[in-house]
């Protein structure tokens, strides 16, 4: 079964900042905040103080998973340059996105520069109120105050992904990324984590992805095992929201990611890499889709 990771974090230095203030790498892949939490944030093994392209490699291969898409996250802070590195060694197996705070005074300029002269194709915003922009920025209409950001993806005929957070957090706009998509149709839109479902708002979650069943939007299924726990691998619980979701989108709206390194803290990279095909969630066709050709078609 071909593989593309649609959701993988890099950090060649950890550097965040959102509601905790700034993170920190601690040693033997904890990750330390301004606030005092501090939490596993790298697996034991994969890195000290940082999560390399050649680590990634190495596990992707053990795994038959032949691309992946590198995305930016306020756990790990922007990695920017480190992205702009690694798509220059290894441009055959990593979509890199770019990231920038809208709130910054040059974002326009930084965004015009990777998608003009470094060669990237996609860009990744994480807005949530909990680990992303809303967090560390007062909260916004999201279709409002990034407009001209998507605008501009769309003239270079690239890709966004959004992580909107969950259900508590004002960042959670469904109806902000229709219009988006209906103000640009020749943007690509993913909608990280499956809308993060939630056990206790299920038809809530079921009525968004019915209202976000747009031409342009897609949806990765990242980090689903780790928003479904306790359910343990293979994760059937995860198996009942994943065949609703094909269901009211389709398995062609659905993209296989592993949000790793942070999602393996709670199982390997390996069970995240094959639950799928033991879970009863896809048929085979569906699951060559679903792990393949859709984040082909979207990121590369």
């Amino acid at each position: 079964m071909r593989k593309i990771d649609a959701h993988l974090h890099l950090a060649k230095v950890i550097a965040g900042y959102c509601a905790r203030g700034e993170s920190r790498a601690a040693g033997n892949g904890k990750v330390a905040w301004a606030n005092g939490d501090s939490y596993q944030l790298i697996p034991e093994g994969w890195g000290d103080e940082s999560f390399l392209a050649e680590t990634a490699l190495g596990l992707m291969d053990e795994n038959g998973v032949e691309k992946a898409v590198l995305m930016q996250g306020s756990l790990y802070g922007f990695q920017n340059e480190y992205y702009r590195e690694v798509l220059r060694k290894h441009p055959d197996r990593f979509c890199p996105t770019v990231s920038v705070d809208p709130s910054m005074a040059n974002h326009m300029e930084v965004l015009e520069r990777f998608f003009r002269d470094e060669g990237f194709r996609a860009a990744k915003f994480e807005v949530s109120s909990g680990g992303g922009l809303m967090g560390a920025n007062p909260s916004f209409v999201l279709s409002d105050h990034m407009m001209e950001i998507f605008q501009l993806i769309e003239d270079y005929k690239g890709t966004v992904a959004l992580d909107i957070g969950d259900f508590m957090m004002d960042s959670h706009q469904p109806a902000s990324i229709v219009r988006i998509a209906r103000r640009c149709p020749d943007l690509k839109i993913v909608v990280c984590h499956l809308c993060a479902p939630h056990r206790d708002l299920h038809d809530e979650w079921a009525a968004e992805l019915r209202m976000m069943k747009q031409g342009n939007i897609w949806f990765d299924i990242s980090s689903i095992p780790k928003i479904m726990a306790p359910d343990v691998y293979p994760y059937p619980d995860a198996a009942v929201f994943l065949k609703e979701a094909k269901g009211i989108i389709g398995a062609e709206r659905l993209l296989w990611g592993t949000d790793a390194p942070y999602a393996a803290t709670q199982d390997s990279y390996g069970h995240l890499a094959d639950y799928l095909m033991k879970n009863g969630a896809f048929t085979d066709d569906e699951l060559a889709t679903v792990y393949y050709n859709n984040a082909d078609e979207v990121y590369f």
